[in-house]
């Protein structure tokens, strides 16, 4: 639900936009406001989940993200709809990190683990494209307002469920909120995901953009100052220092870099260029989706046990950019059987090879207590990542269908097929870069995660160094 959310109302935006509307410069809102506060808010989230109680959080979090996407759905203006989509965010930073650190702190057999985190991996890792396939649908068939309507009967379950099934230690009573922390992480995680999303209107030189980001890394740098020297630290940094556990980050920070970009770029190829309808365009991603859940639940959850978790990782990482290398050659007609649909396969197949281990290595051995602000860490570096590579490779992509552009028109008659072409060429340029991208994480996997397979884990290890 939480992933889902960030990609649902993409191709829901235009009949939203007309129906409230929206200006062209502040329809970006709807997808902003999201991420802006769930990027921003998760380290808060995981710690109060900590504090708390995950089980507590958890259901609080699913109450509010179904009270504020009825209000989404009900909006009757712009406003009413960027502040519901905020306090979406705000509820999804809560929900995410106790959703994750409930699983790491349940299933701890070494069988049991590896079953849960293949299916948690499948859910994270396909629910973007599963947001294309829904949002076409309810968009064609009923109506915008169900992209948000939708969550309603899904929390409702999950919440009942939640009841029946779901045990959890209590908070730290004694434990305190470290208040300067939240202000300085949340801070500049707020800076830097808003900068990066400014960056794409705007442009990498506007002054507002290098504000941002110049001041989300300030704060930052602050945050890791003031964790060094904080009684009850928001983001214990022994957490982040770890070797495998920081791989694992930077490993899911570039994944999504190239993910979140790529998406961006089939739709609008699928629906611009090649006239896809929203329905076939959502079911053009169902063959992703499903390479997905068969790559986290039919090979990495059965091999996790086995093999060193970078020994799924690298492999995922490579044929996660074959399959980008693949769409580099798609054309103003290219064909989805022989064209899209095997890079698309590869992609799938190799995001859920890599989606499990990480989540399941990144929050391996760590202490009941910080597993709330471990999980956020994982989800924070999924969020940057995604925010930086729509930013990013957006802006490569236009650059270089400008320029394509430029070179190419010495016929006006021709300026429609110019245009379009230019359009593909700018794409398949970004996408290069993505997976080159993909290979730097693939590197990062191979060199920082040495962790090995569960069973083959020291078990005399304390909790704090214990690796899977």
């Amino acid at each position: 639900m939480v992933v889902l959310d960030a990609t649902i109302v993409n191709i829901a935006l235009p009949s939203a936009q007309s129906d409230l509307g929206m200006s062209d410069g502040n329809r970006q809102w709807v997808i902003t406001a999201y991420t802006l506060a769930f990027g921003g808010l998760l380290l808060l989230g995981g710690r109060i989940a900590d504090l708390v109680g995950r089980k507590r959080t958890f259901i609080f979090g699913l109450i509010g993200f179904a009270a504020a996407s009825a209000l989404g759905g009900a909006a009757t203006g712009p406003g009413m709809l960027f502040g519901a989509r905020a306090l979406q965010g705000a509820f999804a930073a809560v929900l995410a990190p106790s959703a994750l650190s409930l699983l790491t702190t349940t299933f701890t057999d070494p069988k049991e683990r590896g079953k849960a985190f293949g299916i948690y991996g499948a859910l994270a890792g396909s629910g973007s494209a599963i947001g294309f396939i829904v949002g076409g649908l309810l968009t064609e068939y009923l109506d915008w307002r169900w992209c948000l309507y939708v969550n309603i009967p899904i929390a409702v379950v999950a919440v009942a469920g939640a009841f029946a099934l779901l045990h959890d230690r209590p908070g730290h009573e004694g434990a305190r909120l470290d208040v300067p922390g939240v202000l300085l992480g949340c801070g500049g995680l707020v800076a830097i995901v808003y900068g990066f999303s400014e960056a794409e209107p705007r442009g990498w030189s506007d002054p507002l953009v290098l504000a941002l980001l110049g001041g989300g890394v300030v704060l930052l740098a602050a945050f890791v100052w003031w964790q060094n020297r904080a009684p009850m630290p928001l983001l214990p940094l022994h957490i982040v220092k770890d070797r495998n556990r920081a791989g694992c980050f930077l490993t899911m920070a570039l994944a999504t870099i190239g993910m979140f970009g790529l998406f961006l770029f089939m739709t609008y190829y699928l629906q611009v260029v090649l006239a896809y309808s929203p329905v076939k365009t959502g079911l053009a991603f169902l063959p992703l989706t499903a390479a997905i859940i068969t790559g986290s639940t039919q090979i990495s959850a059965r091999l996790m046990n086995r093999v060193p978790p970078r020994f799924l990782m690298v492999p995922g990482m490579i044929l996660a950019a074959g399959g980008m290398v693949i769409l580099t050659q798609m054309t103003v007609d290219s064909s989805y059987a022989t064209e899209i649909l095997p890079a698309l396969l590869l992609m799938g197949l190799g995001m859920g090879l890599t989606f499990m281990p990480v989540f399941a290595t990144a929050t391996a051995g760590v202490a009941p207590q910080d597993s709330g602000v471990t999980s956020a860490t994982v989800n924070t570096s999924q969020q940057v990542g995604g925010s930086i590579g729509t930013a990013l490779l957006n802006t490569i992509a236009t650059t270089s269908s400008a320029t394509y552009i430029t070179a190419h028109l010495h016929n006006p008659a021709q300026r429609a097929l110019i245009a379009k072409e230019g359009v593909v060429h700018g794409y398949t340029v970004a996408i290069w870069c993505a997976a080159g991208i993909m290979l730097l994480g693939g590197l990062v996997a191979g060199l920082l995660v040495t962790a090995k397979p569960p069973k083959h884990a020291p078990t005399e290890a304390p909790m704090s160094e214990a690796v899977a």
